[in-house]
Formats: C-alpha cells, sequence, structure tokens
C-alpha cells in the first residue's frame, strides 16, 4: 500500500503567487494602479503509456509574458493521476491573469511521494521513477516555449484557453526486468492556446448559485481531488437532458436544477461536458452530467474507485483501487474488500436506470464504493457499504473478435479494465454455471453491429458488466471502436548518450520521417501501441503530420532528460509547422545533441505503411 499526500498546500507558494500578480498588473500598466486582467482557462490532459495508476504532484504551473513577467496561476498545489485524465481533460480553473501575450509556459512536477503502478499478469506492481543514472526522482519542471505563430493572448475581460498534455509515453521509459521495475522520467508537456472544441472535460468545484444564470448554475473550480482551493468562477449550462446525481438521487434537466437550488453553499460538484463561450470574463461549461454531494465525495465515508475482480456473496474483491479516505488521504490498493447490502444505494453514472441493488455489481465492473473503511493488523481494508454508496462507472474492454452476429460479439479479453484476464475470478458471473470466460467474453452490442467484421480484429469496447449471476451476456456496450480508429501511439527509444546517434532517420523532411531500424544504437523498444497490444515498429513507417488538420498539429522537441539530471528546467519548443519542425531537429542533431526517444501519437495505416501523427516529440538527451 502506498501513500500520497493529498494536499502539499504551502502558504509562501500563494503568497508568492500573489506578489507576482500583482507585480505583473503594476509592470503591465506602466506602475499605475490600474488593474486589467483576463481568464487563463487552463484545462490539463495526458496520453497513455499502459500504467495502471500514475499519482505525482503539480507543484506550480507558471506563464512568462513577452515583457519578461512571471505569473503563477496555481496557487495550490495538486495531486493528479494522470491516467485518470486521459478519456477527458481536467479543467484546472478559471484564473484571473494579467493582459499581455505569453512566451511559454512552465510545469512544476513533484516526484517525492509518487505512486506510480503497472499491470504484470493481472496484478499492480509498484514502480519506481529515475532519472537516467538512476537516481530516484524528486521533482522535475518543464518549460514549453510557445509556437511564435500560435502565442498565447490574455486579452481584458475575456477568457483564454491553455491546453497543457502530459504525454506518459514521451514522460516514461519502462524496464519492467529489474525488481522493482523502473522508469526511466523526462519530463515532457505539450502547451499551447487552444479554441473551444469538443474535446470532453471535467469540472470540479464548489456550487454558488443558480440565480442569475438562466439553466445552470456559478461554481467555483477546485480540480481533482483538492480540498481546499477556489481556482476561479465558472458558470455550468444545463439543458433538459442533463443528468443530475445528487446525494444518489436522479434527475434530469429542470428537476436536477431544482434539486441543486436546494443544497447547501460550497457544496463540492463535478461537472462532464464541454467548454462554451469564452468571450466574457467568466468562461461557460456546457454540462452532461452532474453529480453533486454525497456522490462524490463526503467527509462521512471512505470512498475507494478500481474495478471489480471477483465476488462472493456480498463480499466483493476490488482490485487496483484508489482510496480517499475521510481524513483526506489518498492511498492505492492492490486489493480492498467491500462489503454489500440490501441497503446499499446502486446509480450508474450517466444513466437514469433505477431500480438497481447490490447484485448489479459483478467482476469487470469499474466502481466507486462509498462506506466505512478498517484496516487490520496486516494492512488489509475493509470497507462495509451495508449502508453506502456504490456508483457504476464506464468500464473499458479491448479484446479481439471471435464471430460476431447482429446484437452480439464474442471477443477474446486482452484487458478488462486495464487489467488482464488472471486479475479476474468470474465464479458466479453466469446463470445456470455458465460464467464469463475470458477466451469467449460475450458482448451484448444492441444496435451496433459487428456482423460484417473481420475475425482478429481488434476493438475498443466502452459500456457496463451484467449483473452478477446474470450472464451471459457478459458485457452491454455503449460503444464500440476499431483498435485503429483510436489514439494509437508510434514510440522509438535509443541507448545512452555516450552510444546515441545524431542520425536515427532515413528521411526527414517536410514529409514526414523515417526511423533507421538498422540504427546500430536503436534500442529493443520500438512499437506501435493500439490499446493493451504493441507490435514491432514496421520497416520504413512514415510518420506524417500531412493528412491531419493543421490546427490540431503539435510538434516538439527538446532535452528533458538532461534536466532531469542537473536539476535545471526542461526546455521544450513547440511548432505546428512540419517545416519549422525538420529545421530544428536538423539543427539539434547537427549541434551534436544525439537523440533519447521519438513518441508520436496518431493512427497507424497499414494499407499505406503511414502513422498519421497529430503530436510529435522529440527527446533529446
Amino acid at each position: 500500500m502506498t501513500e500520497v499526500r493529498t494536499e502539499r498546500v504551502r502558504l509562501v507558494s500563494a503568497l508568492r503567487a500573489l506578489f507576482i500578480a500583482a507585480m505583473a498588473v503594476l509592470a503591465g500598466c506602466g506602475g499605475s494602479s490600474r488593474v486589467t486582467f483576463g481568464t487563463a482557462v487552463i484545462s490539463v490532459q495526458a496520453s497513455g503509456g499502459g500504467f495502471v495508476t500514475y499519482q505525482v504532484g503539480i507543484d506550480a504551473i507558471t506563464l512568462t509574458r513577452s515583457d519578461g513577467v512571471i505569473v503563477e496561476p496555481l496557487a495550490t498545489p495538486q495531486t493528479v493521476d494522470l491516467t485518470k485524465i486521459t478519456d477527458f481533460a481536467e479543467l484546472i480553473g478559471s484564473p484571473a491573469v494579467p493582459v499581455g501575450t505569453y512566451l511559454s509556459a512552465s510545469i512544476t512536477l513533484d516526484y517525492s511521494a509518487a505512486s506510480i503502478w503497472i499491470d504484470e499478469g493481472g496484478q499492480a506492481v509498484a514502480v519506481v521513477p529515475v532519472n537516467s543514472t538512476g537516481t530516484v526522482m524528486t521533482a522535475a519542471v518543464v518549460t514549453v516555449t510557445f509556437d511564435p505563430n500560435d502565442l498565447l493572448v490574455i486579452s481584458a475581460q475575456q477568457s483564454t484557453r491553455l491546453a497543457l498534455d502530459l504525454n506518459l509515453p514521451a514522460f516514461n521509459t519502462v524496464n519492467a526486468t529489474t525488481t522493482p521495475p523502473q522508469a526511466t522520467v523526462q519530463p515532457f508537456m505539450y502547451a499551447a492556446p487552444a479554441k473551444v472544441d469538443s474535446t470532453p472535460m471535467r469540472a470540479r468545484g464548489l456550487y454558488v448559485t443558480e440565480i442569475s444564470v438562466a439553466s445552470g448554475f456559478t461554481m467555483n473550480a477546485r480540480p481533482f481531488i483538492d480540498q481546499f482551493s477556489a481556482l476561479g468562477a465558472e458558470t455550468v449550462n444545463t439543458t433538459a437532458q442533463t443528468y443530475f446525481n445528487i446525494n444518489g438521487t436522479i434527475y434530469t434537466g429542470a428537476a436536477g436544477l431544482a434539486a441543486l437550488a436546494g443544497v447547501p453553499e460550497s457544496t463540492l460538484i463535478v461537472a462532464n461536458g464541454t467548454l462554451g463561450d469564452l468571450s466574457g470574463i467568466t468562461p461557460t461549461f456546457n454540462a452532461t452530467a452532474v453529480y453533486a454531494g454525497s456522490i462524490v465525495q463526503t467527509p462521512l465515508a471512505d470512498q475507494i474507485t478500481g474495478v471489480i475482480s471477483a465476488r462472493t456473496g456480498n463480499s466483493v474483491t476490488i482490485h487496483g483501487g484508489t482510496l480517499f479516505t475521510t481524513l483526506g488521504q489518498v492511498q492505492f490498493l492492490n486489493n480492498a474488500t467491500a462489503t454489500l447490502g440490501s441497503g446499499t444505494l446502486v446509480s450508474v453514472d450517466g444513466s437514469p436506470t433505477s431500480g438497481l441493488t447490490a447484485n448489479s455489481i459483478s467482476v469487470g465492473q469499474q466502481v466507486t464504493v462509498f462506506g466505512q473503511g478498517t484496516l487490520d493488523a496486516a494492512g488489509n481494508l475493509t470497507i462495509d457499504a451495508t449502508a453506502g454508496l456504490v456508483r457504476l462507472r464506464p468500464t473499458r474492454l479491448w479484446g479481439t473478435l471471435n464471430s460476431a452476429t447482429v446484437g452480439s460479439a464474442s471477443l477474446t479479453m486482452q484487458t478488462l479494465q486495464n487489467f488482464e484476464p488472471a486479475a479476474f475470478n468470474f465464479a458466479g458471473t453466469g446463470a445456470g454455471g455458465q460464467n464469463a470466460s475470458p477466451a469467449a467474453y460475450v458482448v451484448n452490442t444492441g444496435a451496433i453491429d459487428e456482423s460484417a467484421t473481420a475475425a482478429g480484429t481488434q476493438l475498443q469496447v466502452d459500456g457496463l458488466v451484467s449483473a452478477f449471476g446474470t450472464a451471459p451476456p457478459d458485457f452491454t456496450a455503449t460503444a464500440i471502436t476499431p483498435g485503429t480508429a483510436t489514439e494509437q501511439q508510434l514510440v522509438v527509444v535509443w541507448t545512452d548518450a555516450s552510444k546515441g546517434t545524431v542520425a536515427p532517420f532515413t528521411q526527414n523532411n517536410a514529409a514526414g520521417i523515417i526511423v533507421d531500424l538498422s540504427n546500430a544504437n536503436l534500442s529493443p523498444t520500438h512499437y506501435i501501441r493500439t490499446g493493451p497490444a504493441t507490435v514491432p515498429l514496421p520497416a520504413n513507417v512514415l510518420i506524417t503530420t500531412a493528412n491531419v488538420p493543421q490546427d490540431s498539429v503539435r510538434l516538439a522537441i527538446g532535452s528533458p532528460l538532461a534536466s532531469a539530471v542537473t536539476g535545471t528546467a526542461a526546455t521544450v519548443a513547440e511548432t505546428n509547422s512540419a517545416a519549422n519542425f525538420v529545421a530544428a531537429i536538423t539543427t539539434a542533431f547537427s549541434g551534436g545533441n544525439p537523440i533519447y526517444s521519438l513518441v508520436a501519437d496518431g493512427q497507424y495505416n497499414s494499407a499505406t505503411n503511414t502513422f498519421n501523427a497529430s503530436k510529435i516529440n522529440i527527446n533529446l538527451y
């Protein structure tokens, strides 16, 4: 069991931020007392990389203006599990920021109490983060220089989005052969102004009021698992279709708003949706689902989020669980036990389904369980949820198709909610002994017809596990996506600096990059990852941005590995111009800077042997 500090609230950090902001205002006004602000709407998202959990601290975010003034919009350090923000972006906050043009953004990551785990044969195994010399990581600072053609401009009385993307494959190279396993960390981040788009987001904050908001409410941002801060006001808009779960009771539309009006001020709220209008000083958020009160967090109950790996009677095993205690502590547990009963209140996230009971909870389902936790002498956790709450969360299945008919499909399971099949005991899941089988996992596809899909096709399936004792089907899908249509990752790593190369490519021009697989300094790590599966990098793959919309392209090059050793800030230069990227690569190699890794996000087209990348980063030694 690993414990992570929930809050590292440092008074000096908060005072420093206030001082810097005040100085920025004075500098921006020529020494006058006039205050001119806009709003920085800051979101953070991560790219996946095979981790079960990756908890680190974000101790600071800073922005550097064109006149050299530094502003720190994040006054309170945060704890974040980067694996939890891969399918959506977390809206960190909407703080007031002095107007001006900003040239770069920096983030400080705290590894002093990091909790990093991978799946090994169905079991979660702790990983030690180290730098290239093998020294355990304590902290890292990453500075990203914005594209000169896409600088962050904060205008008076307006909101501007800044999107941060922490790329886990670019961050880490895992060596699972050591005991314990190690992850060599090269701090890396994409950072750029971003337009309002359809990116799914989560906004967490404190309820303020519904007054003056036609169909919604105002809240103050409090991201992640923060217990103290208020990082700027946000207006949350709802519709007649918006789902509400308030203290375990389900509502839709206006009925939910009416119920929300009755909760106390500063009630904790989580809203899922997308960004809305940024033309004013207060940004808007369009919510598809709103959770408030005890269903989010309560000082009266511990809560754990994980996947059910086994069930016997009313006792369930929660695997790979993140525990949040009533004392504000965060712990990652390989296994914990929860006791259910007739008094357990059960709901499905985003669904008005009623009449659910403890029997609705089965093996493979992702859940959040609220109850009273106790630790025995050996440190094993049991949560009594007989009078508690259970949220059935969206669950992800990866597998290869065996066969399909209209409305049904059989898959060979690869992972279920990030764990291999060996993690699960499916005893009791089926009616009449027809227990779920990883080799023939039956999915109710509903209106999604996979009957024409070729056997062996890798599929990403989102949905819910069937109620305990009712299978087959074992799983009901809400969405099915071919693996080739998901965001894939191309990862290549070269050997250490003493053996590194400045000639890693057979092609490097505006048309794209081709990795030289015959280079003697290429490490065994060179693959394309699709979900949990990897395949060796094919020869002569063209890594290109030519087929990707220009406004979504992010290209970056930097030397974060050396900074992790020296303790200085990592510097990353970002652009969305292929020509500028080529020039930066050429300059780096001609200057004698060897490459450490290349990571690209996008889709691989096997027919053309092309990897169409929306993001490419190159890490140098």
